[in-house]
């Protein structure tokens, strides 16, 4: 979507600010022994309490309200009776529509007791998200975006999962531009333009470079040695820099 008025980016921001709020809302309230169907549950009743609709749910027939992938787990993980342990590492996606509008945001959280090497995992994988996100200027070219992740993301001994990207998004949950890489691509021509809608996504893994289908149609794993953690905004770009739609108050 490239935003063609202010109502566009007023019910952009709306849409952002309410996921954003589940995101956070789901991430204060995992405990150890909660299922992962009774967090998608929480998440569902705040999502419709906003009056939005869960996004792949709706676009794609989804078995739930959001994605949640525990440890070996990358993405798209299936809420069900899966119940969290202690030092678990949790994803959570939510992406929702409401208007007409969509809006994708996630984050990885660690349940204590968390060891180092995890911490600092989950440290990184939110500077990996920065360092896209200040690549987004109006004139640029997409690819840019994905070459300093994977700068920062050698520089720190870590690898990316290559077969899950960020992606444009505002009046569908996927949208053009479509696989926008998070690591670096130097085929990629093409340039950034005033008022793109789009995620930035990167997953950020301790040697994992290629997610599996886990056998379910949905969930992608890793080998279970690895750990991965994603964090996402979903942002319009500027002459400025970029406008992030996703952050929690």
């Amino acid at each position: 979507m490239t935003i063609s008025n202010q109502n566009d980016l007023e019910a952009l921001r709306e849409i952002g600010a309410a996921v954003a709020r589940v995101l956070k809302a789901m991430a204060e309230a995992i405990e150890p022994g909660m299922t992962t169907k009774e967090l998608d549950d929480l998440g569902r009743r705040l999502l419709e309490a906003d009056g939005a609709q869960p996004a792949p749910e709706l676009c794609y027939g989804f078995p739930g309200a959001t994605c949640i992938s525990v440890n070996e787990e990358v993405a798209h993980g299936v809420p069900g009776d899966r119940a969290i342990q202690p030092g678990d590492l949790v994803n959570i996606d939510v992406s929702a529509e409401k208007h007409g509008y969509f809006a994708d945001t996630g984050g990885s959280f660690p349940v204590p007791p968390v060891t180092p090497d995890i911490m600092q995992l989950c440290r990184d994988g939110r500077r990996a998200l920065w360092q896209g996100i200040h690549e987004v200027r109006t004139g640029r070219r997409l690819n840019r975006i994905g070459a300093r992740i994977q700068s920062f993301a050698d520089k720190k001994g870590y690898s990316l999962i290559r077969n899950l990207a960020s992606h444009g998004v505002g009046r569908s949950l996927h949208e053009e531009p479509a696989v926008i890489p998070t690591w670096r691509d130097r085929q990629d021509s093409r340039v950034i333009t005033e008022g793109m809608v789009f995620t930035i996504e990167p997953f950020l893994s301790t040697g994992a470079s290629w997610a599996e289908d886990s056998g379910d149609g949905w969930t992608l794993v890793t080998a279970p040695q690895y750990r991965s953690v994603q964090y996402e905004h979903t942002l319009v770009a500027t002459k400025r820099g970029p406008i992030i739609l996703t952050e929690a108050a």
